[in-house]
């Protein structure tokens, strides 16, 4: 059990995160502000929200975890995943979604392909990001159970709690702000560690020499075809050119963000800024990893118990605190983010788009409050079972998102680039990739080549279905093609230069 100092800490991080996300709730008036923070984000609040959002408990704890049991490997997730699929969602998926107005990527797909096609993706994100809920709060009992002591259970419900009324109360306006409050203290609390880990293990050379006498693999960025979790081609092919890309292009509670930019400008600058922010992400949960696998004089009963442990045997009193308090925070970021984007997927997509079509703004804004709060209550119900039956949080992550991922990447990216796409490609094509990716699972693929292959197979029957239907309308897909785009500003471009040369 922790006292004094570090207690004092936590317990005022927590109380100020909830009061400042409690405060924003007079900002919210309709069903826009709630979802959409009104669309008044600006570029700063958007990049750090969304740093906030994705260095979040699973990185944390669950990419720890990881690097203790693989080693420097997993930073691939950043190094080669991360910074190249941000620059091109931002200079090619973001405006097209901000440019069709839409709450969520599921709509976009509705907007440029069919209502099934929107129905499928967000049945597909809205039970996906249920299940991260799950393994979020299940990260967050874990390490309040560890550091602090207090059963996993009770863990789950403080963070469900205190989460779950900002989130209803304040939307995604409470969400962002307290993201960039978060990511601050997770900067100070991740460079702490990294710093007092360098200074017990002698530095960057005594931490090589104290792991590689066991672990002679731990150094290296791409493992053996034969590893069993991150073959060195399944990274490339898998990671690098299909599961980055796909979240940082598709997944709902980064994009959402930008969605609420208050211009196309800000948007994309907020997803720039946010690449810039990445490139030091793998410090800060990478390295606790290996201290806790150099220090650690018995094994961890639990990979995923490594960030904990380092918090705990590494750091003095107050800076114990500051540090806990900086992984607490990106628990709550990855909960917040997660619980507001689930709800403005059903509520969107779902209960507005099929089930009460014509009701009252007001009615859509306390049915997504509503919706919050019984979400906040099945992710913490669901929360051990589902975790506990893979090995890891982080393997959890990412076995779930290959499911769909591959799939919902060619399908928005045919979308964008390929006016010839047609309705019937895009439906096919995400079914098809979908049940590809099913089918791979049930054969113990590794999941980095399920997410290849199902992409490759969505790709495929999209492109061979539109080549055999209908073309869909010119106006249809204006302001949703790239082609388009690019030809109806040139078009404008170029009556602008008669009118200004008087012609």
């Amino acid at each position: 059990m922790i006292g004094g100092i570090d207690l004092f800490i936590v317990v005022f991080f927590i109380v100020g995160v909830f009061v400042v996300g409690v405060y924003f709730k007079k900002f919210i008036h309709t069903s826009e502000d709630f979802f959409l923070a009104g669309r008044r984000l600006g570029w700063w609040v958007i990049g750090m929200s969304i740093i906030g959002t994705n260095i979040g408990s699973y990185d944390y704890v669950g990419g720890a975890g990881a690097a203790y049991d693989v080693g420097i490997a997993q930073a691939n997730y950043e190094w080669i995943g991360a910074i190249p699929a941000m620059v091109i969602s931002a200079l090619l998926f973001v405006p097209y979604y901000w440019r069709a107005g839409a709450y969520t990527v599921p709509e976009y797909l509705g907007k440029r392909y069919s209502q099934p096609v929107r129905v499928i993706e967000a049945l597909l994100w809205g039970t996906f990001l249920i299940c991260c809920l799950a393994i979020f709060f299940w990260a967050s009992g874990l390490m309040i159970n560890t550091y602090i002591g207090w059963p996993i259970w009770l863990g789950i419900l403080l963070t469900a709690v205190i989460v779950g009324i900002y989130t209803v109360t304040g939307g995604l306006t409470a969400v962002a702000m307290t993201d960039v409050i978060q990511l601050a203290i997770m900067l100070v609390g991740g460079f702490a560690v990294a710093i007092i880990g360098f200074h017990e293990v002698g530095g960057w050379s005594g931490l090589v020499e104290r792991i590689t006498v066991e672990h002679p693999d731990h150094f290296r960025l791409f493992l053996p075809l034969s590893h069993e979790t991150y073959p060195w081609l399944g990274m490339i092919f898998g990671l690098g050119l299909v599961l980055s890309p796909a979240w940082w292009c598709c997944h709902q509670a980064i994009i959402q963000r930008t969605l609420g930019a208050r211009s196309e400008w800000d948007a994309k600058a907020g997803m720039l800024s946010a690449a810039f922010l990445k490139t030091l992400v793998p410090l800060l949960y990478v390295l606790p990893g290996l201290f806790v696998l150099a220090l650690a004089t018995e094994p961890l009963a639990d990979k995923d118990q490594a960030l904990p442990w380092a918090i705990k045997n590494l750091l003095p009193a107050g800076l114990a605190g500051l540090v806990f308090a900086a992984f607490l925070a990106a628990i709550f970021s990855s909960v917040d983010s997660t619980l507001n984007s689930a709800v403005t997927i059903w509520t969107r997509d779902i209960y507005q788009n099929f089930i009460v079509r014509k009701a009252s703004d007001r009615h859509y804004l306390n049915f997504g409050r509503g919706l919050t709060l019984i979400f906040v209550v099945v992710g913490a119900l669901l929360a051990e079972p589902l975790t506990t039956s893979f090995s890891g949080i982080y393997l959890a992550m990412q076995t779930l998102l290959t499911i769909f991922q591959g799939p919902t990447l060619a399908t928005v990216l045919l979308g964008i680039m390929w006016a010839r796409a047609t309705r019937w490609g895009g439906l096919f094509g995400l079914v098809g990739g979908v049940a590809c990716s099913t089918i791979l699972h049930m054969t113990d693929m590794n999941f980095l080549y399920v997410a290849w292959w199902s992409f490759v197979a969505a790709m495929i029957i999209n492109a061979l279905v539109s080549l055999l239907t209908k073309p869909e309308p010119t106006e249809k897909l204006r302001g949703l093609v790239y082609g388009l785009v690019m030809k109806d500003e040139h078009i404008q471009n170029s009556l602008s230069s008669r009118v200004e040369g008087g012609e």
